[in-house]
């Protein structure tokens, strides 16, 4: 009895350490991901200068550059010019070791949790790259659908490559004449060219359900924020962050979803 109350004790002991470590390694993360949100669409080098105030200029001390807890500490201000640092730096510092626990809990330390966890931090650029400047780096993209491909090679991958390369190439071809199509009867760009390639990367990782599952959870999702917010027609929304959003539900959720509808028949 003894004995198995040990194990079970190192077994938890393991776990919140596993746990406890894959927070900080999103923790640092989160704060490197602000640095490219802020950088890369403007094509700045990721790597210098150095971080800095982008009201003063001012590079920022190590101490003021403490993921979360600087940014609460200095009361989300610049310690220098008192300018606002922009809410999304502290919600992405949050959000990134938040998701990387989750998907250490639901795939555990596989090959899949290495993917997911790649998708998802690729994914969150996209998210607030194309919520806040409307555009989707090709460098993320298109990187994406190689790694995609290049996983679905590897011993304990979810999908084969035929149904990577499959998935990706039909989910650009749906997209890119569904784009087409509405962009000849509104007379304008409906889905831009930066939609198109991530749904490939999306087909590339998730293989055929699961991008059934993100385009049909997008669309009702975006429908129902378009009706909400009321949103002008004329003006350009930003897909990206939807199909994002619809990726991460598939992951939580997408396995339950398809078992649970496989009952009903």
């Amino acid at each position: 009895m003894l004995g198995l109350q040990s194990e079970h004790f190192f077994s938890f002991f393991m776990e919140a350490l596993i746990i406890f470590f894959i927070t900080l390694f999103g923790m640092a993360f989160g704060s490197f991901f602000n640095v490219c949100i802020y950088r890369l669409p403007r094509k700045m080098s990721i790597a210098f200068p150095n971080s800095h105030c982008p009201n003063c200029n001012t590079p920022i001390k190590p101490y003021h550059n403490i993921p979360i807890f600087s940014y609460l500490f200095l009361r989300g201000k610049c310690h220098y010019c008192g300018a606002k640092i922009h809410w999304h730096y502290f919600l992405v510092e949050v959000i990134t070791p938040l998701l990387f626990v989750v998907v250490y809990l639901r795939f555990g330390l596989s090959l899949l949790f290495i993917k997911y966890l790649i998708f998802v931090a690729v994914g969150l650029l996209i998210f607030f790259i194309d919520a806040f400047q409307k555009i989707i780096p090709d460098v993320l993209s298109l990187t994406l659908i190689a790694m995609g491909w290049a996983f679905s090679l590897l011993p304990g991958s979810d999908i084969s490559l035929l149904e990577s390369f499959l998935s990706a190439f039909l989910a650009f071809a749906v997209f890119l004449l569904t784009g087409y199509i509405f962009d000849k009867i509104t007379k304008r760009e409906s889905l831009g060219g930066g939609d198109i390639k991530l749904i490939a990367a999306i087909g590339s990782f998730l293989g055929a359900l699961g991008t059934i599952f993100t385009i049909l959870i997008s669309s009702v999702t975006a429908i129902i924020i378009l009706l909400l917010i009321r949103h002008d027609h004329r003006k350009v929304f930003p897909y990206g962050p939807f199909l994002i959003f619809a990726v991460f539900c598939y992951l939580l959720f997408g396995k339950l979803t398809f078992d649970f509808y496989l009952r009903l028949f």
